[in-house]
């Protein structure tokens, strides 16, 4: 018996009603077989009495009796069953796992759940749904508690259907009577919508990640570049005071200095006095000395001789004129003080044209020449950095962006909000032009150099410089001729200021412009001139004054 068991397969042991192993296994008289319990049940709903797996239709109630060999049959598989089960190495299930609701002895961690069945299986006894015709088709998922809430509390059926009216999940019975002009679709469909609506919420929530860890990140780098900022002007500051308490200090070095000497001098010439007149006090008081000797001499002939060179008192300085007077300290104080001020104007407006180009100089930006906009008759370097006129046209390929006429050339970079600077070496050349522009400008055609058609530029002339606020250019006067010219464009602001250097002071500035779209730096190095205007101009690195 036990090796007829073991050679059938295990779906012969399974109820097609209840799709479970029989439990008091029953015959009909077509012979299939049924659980006892699952039949009657069947026959006390359906009338006539049919059969549910050849339809055959019997006139009257059969009687059923256990069928003592399929009974006999299903009792050796499930001992089978019990033993590769016992023998198994299946994981136990512990808590927080879906225990297997076929196992009868010690519950083993489930592998799937059945949607249709309700009932979650470990790996043995999901065996039948992996190799029975009848369950292959149901849906299988991994283990889940509580399965009995996925069933219609109203109509005892499986949520198979999502009424997106209601936005809730039924059973077929619900879809036909309480949700009947609804929009139902099956589960798997609203799960496919659900799922790619929650793949672009997801994707979109990645975005909204990504760019708040963008902005932490430049916020991160705005507190770090303003720590470089703050610690360079707390140096620019510590030094500037630092000179100035020097200053101050020097200064009074020089005042007690002053003071001492004069003091010096001023005992000097009392002591001198001091001296003489103690030198005269001890003539005098040998002289007094000698009167009082002669003034007890009682004899005539004695006094007498040397009367007459004691009679006069001896030779001394007229003191009743000398003085020792005490220095004069007036104006020492106010002038030291006066000094000092204007020292310290000197200090602070040195200090402020600095600190001013400083600032901008943070903006730098690392710029290079575009050789697509680049004049037929300028020469540029292979790192895009200088320019100059070759003074011979080429013959280059057409290109929308070029400059046809004006001998100019524009930057890579362009600047479209926030700030923008850039260094450009002009020594050695008495004509040139720096500046930014509109991208649109005409490039075509002459050169119309003014705010009004895109230019906010300055230049030179001869060594001489002017501002292009109209198309006339306007004389600039200047006490010092720049050598590195530097430009700074805050777009938001409308902006435009150029700075000389070396001298860390500004040339010119654009105010109150208004910009639309994105803004090139423009270079135009001017004619050759035989040699006289030769020099490039030469972008250079940035490099804090």
């Amino acid at each position: 018996m036990a090796a007829a068991s073991s050679s059938l397969s295990e779906d012969q042991f399974l109820c097609s009603i209840c799709l479970d192993v029989f439990t008091d296994p029953v015959s009909t008289p077509c012979g299939h077989n049924f659980c006892k319990n699952c039949i009657t049940e069947h026959w006390n709903i359906n009338v006539p009495y049919q059969c549910p797996n050849c339809n055959k239709v019997f006139d009257t109630r059969p009687e059923l009796q256990v069928n003592t060999f399929v009974s006999e049959m299903v009792s050796h598989f499930r001992q089978s069953v019990q033993q590769r089960a016992s023998s198994s190495e299946q994981q136990a299930a512990e808590p927080g796992d879906v225990p297997c609701d076929v196992c009868t002895g010690p519950r083993v961690k489930a592998l799937k759940s059945c949607l249709v069945c309700l009932v979650s299986y470990c790996e043995t006894h999901l065996e039948p749904h992996l190799t029975a015709s009848g369950l292959k088709r149901h849906q299988l998922i991994d283990p889940v508690e509580n399965l009995e809430g996925r069933m219609c509390t109203k109509h005892n059926k499986p949520l198979e259907l999502f009424c997106k009216t209601d936005q809730r999940c039924v059973c077929m019975l619900c879809s036909v009577l309480d949700h009947k002009s609804h929009d139902v679709v099956p589960l798997k469909e609203q799960y496919e919508r659900n799922m790619a609506k929650l793949g672009k919420t997801r994707t979109t929530i990645q975005q909204m990640i990504k760019m708040r860890q963008f902005k932490i990140q430049e916020f991160k780098d705005s507190v770090n570049i303003s720590r470089e900022i703050a610690d360079r002007e707390i140096a620019i500051r510590n030094h500037v005071f630092t000179k100035l308490k020097e200053a101050i200090e020097r200064h009074q070095a020089k005042l007690i200095k002053t003071a001492e000497e004069k003091h010096r001098m001023t005992e000097k010439q009392a002591e001198g006095a001091i001296k003489e007149m103690e030198q005269e006090i001890s003539e005098l008081e040998k002289r007094s000395s000698e009167l009082e000797q002669l003034l007890l001499l009682e004899d005539h002939l004695d006094f007498l001789q040397s009367f007459s060179s004691l009679d006069a008192a001896p030779p001394t300085k007229n003191w009743t004129e000398v003085r020792v007077y005490s220095p004069s300290y007036e104006g020492t104080v106010g002038t030291t003080v006066a000094q000092l001020v204007k020292m310290v104007k000197k200090q602070v407006k040195k200090f402020l044209k600095e600190s001013e180009l400083k600032t901008v100089q943070q903006y730098a930006v690392d710029v290079t020449l575009d050789p697509d906009t680049a004049n037929p008759r300028l020469i540029l370097s292979k790192d895009g950095k200088q320019v100059r006129d070759g003074t011979v046209w080429k013959n280059l390929r057409h290109h929308p962006e070029r400059f046809s006429h004006g001998l100019c050339v524009l930057g890579k970079q362009f600047v479209s909000s926030g700030r923008f600077y850039f260094e450009v070496q002009v020594k050695g050349k008495p004509d040139w032009g720096l500046g930014v522009v509109a991208e649109s400008v005409n490039r075509k055609g002459l050169l119309s150099v003014s705010p009004k058609n895109g230019y906010w530029t300055i230049h030179s002339r001869k060594g001489n410089f002017y501002h292009s606020f109209t198309e006339t250019f306007v004389p600039l006067f200047l006490t010092s001729k720049p050598e590195k010219v530097g430009v700074f464009v805050d777009y938001d602001e409308g902006l435009v200021s150029f700075y000389d250097v070396d001298a860390a002071a500004l040339i010119d500035a654009h105010i109150d412009c208004s910009f639309t779209e994105k803004l090139h730096p423009v270079f135009l190095p001017c004619a050759n001139q035989g040699g006289k205007n030769s020099a490039p101009l030469i972008i250079c690195p940035v490099n804090p004054t």
